[in-house]
């Protein structure tokens, strides 16, 4: 059996929404409509985002969850011309030292719409002004080039090779800042594991393995292997690699995040991971409760093994 991956090495979170604080009321991710935006409820909206993020994130330390992917709704019509504040002067000073003392490890992952390899150019073009703007927030956090944005390799559109060169071009093409925090993530669909490490090669994006897509396209790649192909996409200034951990919904069509977190499933991949440095964002539908349990499992270990 491979080595227990250490407590320090391994840092575990989920994504977004914190279920329990959610029924208190508490959220990072409140909108309005475009008809109803003025300065004042665009202010209003996001001090109170803010707050409930700050208020996950220190549920999270409380519960040993330093990984955490943030809404990309947190700032409300962020990448959309209408907005007229200027919010990361006013808003993230107070947050940005919260994150940084407590060395958590943030992300995003926007929308599936942000597809950087789109033949349609006002697509292409969207994304990049949406990727600008969760660089923005990273930024106006103070959070270095660990922190990352999380983006999907997009279509194939009838042509894998020519959507490969796309991407990679497109990516090469992308200011340095926002170059910077990018990764890119295998689909169950469109750009899979062995399209993304193609990419990868091509233009050095750094690659977020997720482990359930590479079970639905890819089931004879053991995830030792497939990590070793991917970890030497992230350099010096990416911080240790990111995964996407989750399992099948037995009851849901190939790549159906499960509903709660499958112990055995989780054990097995630990295996696999083994003494690798990495941060992992679980997927799991019930989201803060699995994350304990899974970071529980790596304590254990940790114990277990007297690492």
């Amino acid at each position: 059996m491979a080595a227990a991956p250490t407590v320090e090495a391994v840092r575990i979170g989920y994504a977004a929404i914190n279920r329990e604080l959610a029924d208190a009321g508490v959220s990072s991710h409140a909108r309005f409509i475009l008809r109803s935006y003025s300065p004042e409820r665009f202010r209003t909206t996001l001090a109170a985002n803010l707050a409930g993020l700050r208020a996950i994130l220190a549920w999270n330390v409380e519960h040993g969850l330093l990984a955490h992917r943030i809404s990309s709704n947190l700032v409300p019509f962020g990448s959309h011309p209408v907005l007229d504040v200027d919010w990361a002067a006013e808003f993230a000073g107070e947050l940005a030292a919260f994150a940084r003392s407590h060395d958590l490890r943030l992300s995003f992952h926007p929308g599936q719409y942000t597809l950087i390899n789109s033949p349609d150019e006002d697509v292409h073009r969207r994304s990049v002004d949406d990727l600008d703007h969760h660089c923005r927030v990273l930024e106006a956090m103070g959070l270095d080039t660990t922190h990352k944005i999380q983006i999907h390799g997009g279509g194939t559109y009838g042509d894998v090779a020519a959507a490969v060169e796309r991407f990679a071009a497109r990516y090469r093409a992308l200011p340095d800042r926002i170059r910077s925090r990018l990764v890119v993530e295998n689909e169950d669909f469109g750009i899979t594991y062995r399209e993304v490490v193609e990419i990868a090669d091509r233009c050095g994006v750094p690659v977020l393995l997720d482990s359930l897509h590479l079970e639905v396209t890819d089931p004879e790649v053991r995830v030792r292997d497939a990590l070793a192909r991917v970890l030497p996409t992230w350099g010096p200034d990416d911080g240790v690699p990111l995964l996407d951990y989750s399992s099948q919904d037995p009851a849901k069509r190939p790549g159906a995040h499960a509903q709660s977190l499958d112990l055995a499933h989780f054990e097995a991949w630990l295996d696999e991971v083994g003494d690798t440095d990495v941060d992992v964002v679980l997927e799991i539908k019930d989201k803060e409760p699995s994350a304990v349990a899974a970071a529980g499992v790596v304590a254990a270990r940790v114990v277990s093994t007297g690492r």
